[in-house]
C-alpha cells in the first residue's frame, strides 16, 4: 500500500482483494499471466459489476471494452458449457489496476445477459457491437441495435456456424439503377493449403542453411 493510494494492491493480492469484495456474487477468480478474471452468473452479473466499480478497494470506474465471445468450437469442440460469454474490461485510473469480467448466457438458443450501460454509459456501442456480431441480446440496454452490417443483413458473422460466405451478396442492379440483394451465388467449399516440400529448394539442405554458390 502507498500513502497516496491507501486501498491501492500489488496485481498478485488483487486476486484475493476481489474476491473479498464479490464475495458469494463471483463463481470462481482466477488469477493467470499477471491478470485477473472474474467469472460470474447472469443473475449476479450487474450486481458483481456495481461492486467492482463502487466498492473502495476496486474502484474500477472506466470500462475500457466489452466483447461477445462463442465458445462453440473452443478446445476443437472439447467445450462442455454455456456457449456465448460476453467479456468486460474494466480499469481502475485512481488505483492503476485492471479486471477482467466475464459472465456465460444462460440459454444458447436466445442468449441475453444484462446490460452495463446504466453503470458506465462506454458499454453503449460495444455492446451493440457484440448483439451484431454475434446476437448477444443486452437486456435494458436503451438503443440496442446493429452498428456494423447492414439493416437487411441475415445472421451473426462472428458466431462459429455463420458460413464464411454470408447468406445474401449485393451488386449493382443496371435496370433498376440501385443496389439490390441476393442469394450467395459462391459454392461454399473447403480451402486446404496445399503444401510443396522439395529437397534442395533455393540450395538449402535439409538441416543445413542457405548455401553460398559463390
Amino acid at each position: 500500500m502507498t500513502a497516496s493510494n491507501p486501498y491501492a494492491v500489488e496485481p498478485a493480492a488483487l486476486h484475493a482483494t476481489i474476491t473479498e469484495a464479490l464475495g458469494p456474487l463471483a463463481r470462481r477468480v482466477d488469477f493467470k499471466l499477471g491478470e485477473v478474471t472474474v467469472t460470474v452468473a447472469p443473475e449476479n452479473y450487474l450486481k458483481a459489476a456495481a461492486v467492482l466499480r463502487d466498492d473502495a478497494r476496486c474502484r474500477f470506474e472506466q470500462l475500457i471494452d466489452v466483447c461477445g465471445l462463442d465458445y462453440s468450437d473452443y478446445g476443437n469442440g472439447a467445450w462442455d458449457g454455456p456457449r456465448y460469454a460476453v467479456v468486460t474490461h474494466l480499469l481502475s485510473v485512481s488505483l492503476n489496476q485492471r479486471v477482467r469480467l466475464r459472465v456465460f448466457a444462460a440459454d444458447d438458443e436466445l442468449p441475453e445477459v444484462e446490460s452495463l450501460v446504466p453503470l458506465w454509459s462506454a458499454a453503449n456501442w460495444f455492446e451493440r457491437e457484440a448483439f451484431d456480431l454475434y446476437g448477444i441480446v443486452f437486456l435494458n440496454h436503451p438503443d440496442l441495435r446493429r452498428i456494423l452490417t447492414d439493416y437487411g443483413f441475415i445472421g451473426h458473422p462472428f458466431r462459429k456456424d455463420f458460413p464464411v460466405s454470408g447468406h445474401v451478396e449485393m451488386r449493382y442492379d443496371p435496370e433498376r439503377q440501385r443496389v439490390i440483394y441476393q442469394p450467395v451465388t459462391i459454392e461454399p467449399r473447403e480451402i486446404t493449403p496445399r503444401i510443396i516440400r522439395e529437397d534442395h529448394y533455393g540450395g538449402i539442405q535439409p538441416g543445413r542453411g542457405l548455401q553460398n554458390n559463390g
